[in-house]
């Protein structure tokens, strides 16, 4: 099986993705949809930033890796009667039962960046947006003190090496190399920009509760407690997170959670 799918099909991110509701919904009303929009969500989980987009009135296809994901977001859309949204499999780096010139707007919002190949990821998303179409990604930006990044810099520390020729997912966060796998695709650096904003995590629980959560459903964190388990280190996991999660929560009350992310927004026009 690939890894990536592996990866994200171990856990259930759709327990992650309840926490991220409130800001997928903000994100996609900052897109400017318009009515009849073909948009192409990639790596879009469940629909955090589909469904939303499909409510807006946009023609929305979702693409996971996952399956589990895939059929989540197709339950979703059923349940709340949408019919211009639709979920299915499919690789970010060979979007190849996808036609040339497409979509209106191409999105991945945490997506993408975790498929391998980069350079593959950036040719098919300009591939498949038309001209004067907008391919817009939301990426977690490499030793940003917030607490995604942090995550995934603690986790690695206890997980074992990467396999040879591994990219890193964080270095889509690096606004060099967005400009540089976007001119290997056609894209002159003058036609991406980009602007830092701020996603947040919102849970009616404590933030123990929350990172319980991480370690029980998010593949990446699940995979660092499989490993810090084998070493007997996983206390030492749990303390860590505990205490980057608790640090991190900017809600007034600590029986609730709210911790804010930095990311990277890219906005390029094809």
């Amino acid at each position: 099986m690939n890894p990536n799918k592996a990866l994200w099909e171990k856990g259930d991110f759709t327990r992650i993705a309840e926490s991220m509701r409130e800001s997928g919904e903000a994100l996609a009303r900052s897109f400017g949809i318009t009515k009849g929009q073909k948009v192409l969500d990639l790596g879009c989980g469940d629909g955090t930033t589909a469904v939303p987009q499909a409510r807006l009135g946009a023609d929305v296809l979702g693409v996971d890796i996952a399956r589990n994901l895939v059929e989540a977001g197709n339950k979703r859309v059923q349940a709340q009667g949408l019919t211009n949204c639709r979920f299915q499999e499919g690789d970010a780096t060979n979007l190849h039962e996808l036609q040339d010139r497409t979509f209106d707007l191409a999105v991945s919002i945490f997506g993408a960046m975790f498929a391998p190949k980069p350079f593959d990821v950036a040719k098919e998303m300009v591939r498949v947006t038309r001209p004067g179409g907008r391919i817009v990604m939301g990426n977690w930006i490499p030793n940003d003190p917030t607490v995604v990044a942090q995550i995934l810099k603690i986790s690695s520390a206890y997980s074992p090496p990467p396999p040879d020729g591994f990219i890193s997912p964080m270095t889509w966060g690096i606004e060099q190399n967005v400009i540089e796998r976007f001119a290997a695709a056609g894209i002159p650096s003058e036609k991406v920009s980009f602007t830092k904003e701020t996603f947040r995590f919102n849970y009616p629980g404590p933030p123990s509760a929350l990172l319980g959560i991480f370690r029980l459903y998010y593949g990446p964190t699940m995979n660092a407690f499989d490993a810090a388990e084998k070493n007997g280190r996983a206390d030492d996991l749990q303390r860590e997170l505990e205490a980057l999660f608790h640090s991190q929560n900017t809600s007034p009350n600590q029986e609730t959670t709210s911790i804010p992310a930095t990311f990277l927004r890219v906005t390029v026009f094809v």
